[in-house]
């Protein structure tokens, strides 16, 4: 048999006034909202009625009260629009969760900013009890009395309390230790926070509050250069930064206009970017995430909107579709800025790239308007110097990069002497747009140069000198296998280089994998084992037989000094490469030198 829920009123409305929201000071923006719609109400109701004169709304006006003028400590905001009869009190300020009655009576409609009829419920984090007196036109006045245990009471106003306008009046008495939110200081201040952007004059002790022109409005008489320098002062009041360009924003499918600032500063992008958001005027949020797509982090907006949804609190944007389908508008925005730099002002398209090129790389990684960008104005690392990925691409013909920062340490130098212009691709995105790039255009030739392929590129010996340095290889063969290394004796350039250490990515993870199964337990070895290749490769010691002090350990005719000096030859490689060093390798970096002191001054006391 089924039962109906059990609710606690008391408990539902603690629910809903101490936890729904952030801080009790936002139930200054729920009494600035409900007055909002209370007069946008009443301005659509006389719109309906043209004829009635006497209908015609005043000027609209909202008037606070604080708690400094009042004499008793309490708070009263009172407007002149719509009202409410007793029924309506009823429907609207004592049902919570439902909202059919809500689109009955009119307010739910898209162009009010209240939703969920439950905003009148953050006053009871500064009040116990909220009072009302409503009247709307040819009904009574209504008084109503809300208690922060969920009863309430609806009576009809005495004499003493009727209105002679329509309208409605909310009066709070401060629950203790909540005083200071409802003085004068504290009530002006949340005002011009909250609503000093409304389109409705508000006062609070009979002195206007008024904000000045929104971000987004452009007064008739402004020039661009003063709307701009206001621009700039307002993100720096704000945002705490002077930005490094102002850029207008809009889309009419969310109702939304505003403003976006770029960061003259590097952003992390690990940091969700937060945007100052008004809805219809009123603030939402000082930090709406996810209004731009991830990869503009380097922006923060201020914007205003009359379509978006706002979450139950109202202190964040509802994801829907058209929160997604705003958020691509909006960086088309942004692309099409970065366009327009590239093509009007390539020199300030530079100065933002050394600022955020991680953002503009992460969105040329799937925009071609982007990529081409990245591609012409960013300079890459390269062993020839920086060049763009075009400059790279004319010049030498074929894009040939490292995907490693390590590997490019190692290879650059050689490389270059070599005659091979090479890529750095070891930075963020950098590899993935060079494969982008590559995909794109199918005439653009692409190489990957990995460190075992260098080896193709070094000079063999002739058969001479190969002769001539075989029985050292039997030595060397004995030290470097105990190292897990192979030799190569080879001539290249730089001479000044006696040894290079090759090790490419797939054998740094097999050398991974291999030294990872020798500290764990069984299972974990076996799982490990299926990642390993059964021939694993080796990484190489090449001995540059250009250089002199090369030659001379390979002509050595004493085999433990040959020994010694390899393994210092091997270390060397190892550190000029940026490779960590085992425990192996510190062992022969110590053996080798302590071995040729020992040497030296043996030799010297002789």
């Amino acid at each position: 048999m089924s039962q109906t829920f059990r609710v606690d009123l008391r408990g539902i409305v603690d629910l809903l006034s101490h936890h729904l929201y952030t801080s009790p000071q936002v139930y200054v923006r729920e009494l600035l909202q409900n007055a909002v719609d209370a007069i946008t109400a009443r301005q659509a109701d006389d719109a309906a009625d043209p004829e009635d004169a006497a209908r015609r709304p005043p000027a609209p006006r909202i008037t606070i009260a604080s708690g400094d003028t009042t004499g008793d400590g309490s708070l009263t905001i009172s407007d002149n629009g719509i009202g409410l009869s007793e029924a309506q009190v009823h429907e609207l300020l004592a049902t919570i969760g439902r909202s059919s009655k809500r689109d009955d009576l009119g307010f739910a409609r898209h162009e009010f900013m209240g939703q969920f009829g439950i905003g009148l419920l953050s006053c009871f984090m500064v009040s116990d009890a909220i009072e009302v007196t409503t009247r709307r036109v040819g009904e009574p006045t209504v008084l109503w009395h809300g208690f922060s245990d969920g009863a309430y009471a609806v009576e009809p106003a005495p004499a003493d309390r009727q209105r002679e306008e329509t309208g409605t009046t909310v009066a709070l008495r401060p629950r203790p230790g909540c005083e200071h939110l409802l003085t004068r200081r504290a009530v002006t201040g949340l005002v011009e926070h909250y609503g000093a952007r409304l389109p409705y004059p508000v006062t609070v002790d009979g002195v206007p509050v008024t904000g000045g022109p929104a971000p987004w409005d452009r007064p008739e008489d402004e020039t661009e250069p003063a709307r701009r320098a206001r621009l700039e002062a307002y993100c720096e009041e704000v945002f705490g930064f002077a930005p490094f360009d102002v850029i207008d924003v809009a889309t009419a499918e969310a109702g939304l206009r505003g403003v976006a600032f770029v960061l003259p500063m590097p952003a992390n992008p690990a940091v969700p970017a937060a945007h100052r958001v008004y809805l219809k005027q009123m603030l939402l949020s000082e930090g709406a995430e996810r209004l731009l797509p991830e990869w503009a982090f380097f922006v923060r907006c201020v914007v205003d909107t009359s379509e978006l949804r706002p979450t139950a609190s109202r202190e964040a944007l509802y994801e829907d579709s058209l929160l997604e389908a705003t958020r691509d508008t909006l960086g088309d925005h942004l692309r099409g800025w970065l366009v327009r730099l590239s093509r009007q002002e390539p020199a300030r398209l530079r100065a933002f790239l050394r600022v955020h090129h991680l953002g503009v790389k992460a969105l040329a990684l799937h925009d071609d308007d982007m990529l081409r960008l990245v591609a012409e104005f960013w300079p890459m690392e390269t062993n020839v110097g920086p060049l763009t990925l075009t400059e790279f691409g004319e010049r030498y013909g074929l894009l040939r990069f490292t995907p490693l920062l390590d590997e490019f340490r190692q290879l650059a130098p050689v490389a270059a002497a070599q005659g091979l212009a090479v890529l750095n691709a070891g930075y963020v995105y950098d590899a993935e747009i060079i494969d982008r790039l590559a995909s794109t255009d199918r005439a653009l030739d692409v190489e990957q140069l990995r460190a075992a392929d260098l080896t193709t590129h070094l000079q063999r010996l002739d058969a001479a000198d190969e002769q001539a340095i075989a029985p050292f290889l039997a030595v060397a063969d004995r030290v470097l296998d105990r190292l897990g290394c192979d030799l190569l004796v080879r001539s290249f350039e730089p001479s000044g280089l006696p040894a290079l250490y090759l090790l490419d990515e797939d054998t740094a993870f097999q050398l991974d994998v291999r030294g990872t199964r020798e500290q764990v337990d069984d299972t974990w070895s076996a799982i490990l084992g299926s990642f390993q290749t059964t021939a694993a490769p080796r990484p190489r010691l090449v001995l540059n037989h250009r250089n002199p002090l090369a030659r001379q350990v390979l002509a050595l005719a004493d085999p433990e000094l040959q020994a010694m000096c390899l393994e210092g030859l091997y270390a060397q490689a190892l550190l000029l490469g940026h490779h960590p060093l085992r425990p192996a390798d510190t062992a022969a970096l110590n053996q080798s030198f302590l071995g040729l002191i020992s040497r030296a001054v043996a030799g010297g006391a002789r």
